[in-house]
């Protein structure tokens, strides 16, 4: 391979910004789901002072990932990891109510023990209340990696910025997007290739809602579609499947897409 080519990327390496690792942020949250639910864990604890140690141990990683990012932290790195800590509580409540939802709003689940165990939507979920906590403690990059990594896993893609209630549920869900101004209320149900997206792409919108808000108590199903920051579904409303929404709703409507699907009888009888 040609020498300046390499000597140009070199360069480029050099001069990058600190990018916290992918696999240490993933680790840490693996190892926060395992520490949080013993459903995901293999490890059996004989005392609460041994889950003091794990807590220690993750306190200790999240830190050390901060460290790589330092210039960027409005606190020292030391401070930020408490600062998270500090809210795992409260994640782990919006996360147990989330699982429950899934399990009261699927006639399969069999228990909440096996939502968290094996339903992918809980696991997008529990990233997604992670990766948002991050950023409402200003943290840059880790959020959108944390999120990737399970939209990669889920095939679920929620935006770490995404304001997102409690009790949610995500049947199913591959092929879900949830954008990154998106509203979505409490107790609100989606199924797969939900998608809550924006009318324009455009760079210039960056910092404008161009997602839609969804309220309390909302049921999408399979395959709707739902676009733009001024498209509000109103409460109590159920959205039926593989309809294409640019317009509000109002609270308690029902709306459904009719197609028209003919029947024929090709087989000729004589």
């Amino acid at each position: 391979m040609d020498k300046k080519f390499i000597d140009g990327l070199f360069l480029k390496h050099k001069t990058a910004d600190a990018i916290p690792s992918r696999t240490a942020i993933c680790k840490f949250t693996e190892g926060l789901l395992e520490f949080l639910f013993p459903q995901l864990s293999e490890k059996h604890y004989k005392s609460s002072a041994e889950l003091e140690i794990i807590a220690d141990k993750l306190f200790t990683e999240l830190k050390g990932i901060f460290v790589s990012i330092d210039d960027r932290l409005e606190k020292k790195p030391e401070d930020t990891a408490h600062l998270f800590m500090d809210r795992v509580p409260d994640i782990y409540v919006r996360m147990m109510d989330d699982a429950q939802a899934i399990h009261d709003g699927d006639p399969a689940a069999q228990s909440v023990d096996q939502v968290i165990r094996t339903y992918p939507g809980f696991v997008a979920i529990a990233c997604y209340r992670i990766g948002n906590a991050f950023c409402q403690l200003g943290i840059p990059l880790l959020p959108r990696i944390l999120t990737e990594y399970a939209h990669s896993r889920t095939g679920i893609d929620i935006h770490p910025k995404a304001e997102i209630g409690t009790h949610f549920c995500i049947d199913h869900g591959t092929g879900v997007v949830i954008g990154e101004t998106t509203v979505i209320g409490n107790n609100v149900k989606l199924y797969q290739g939900v998608t809550l997206g924006a009318l324009s792409v455009k760079k210039e919108m960056a910092k404008i809602k161009r997602h839609p808000t969804i309220e309390d108590n909302v049921i999408i199903y399979a395959g709707a579609t739902i676009l733009g920051g001024n498209t509000i579904i109103g409460k109590n409303s159920i959205i039926g499947g593989n309809v294409w929404i640019t317009e509000s709703i109002p609270p308690n409507s029902r709306v459904y897409h009719k197609p028209q699907i003919e029947v024929k009888n090709s087989i000729n009888i004589e």
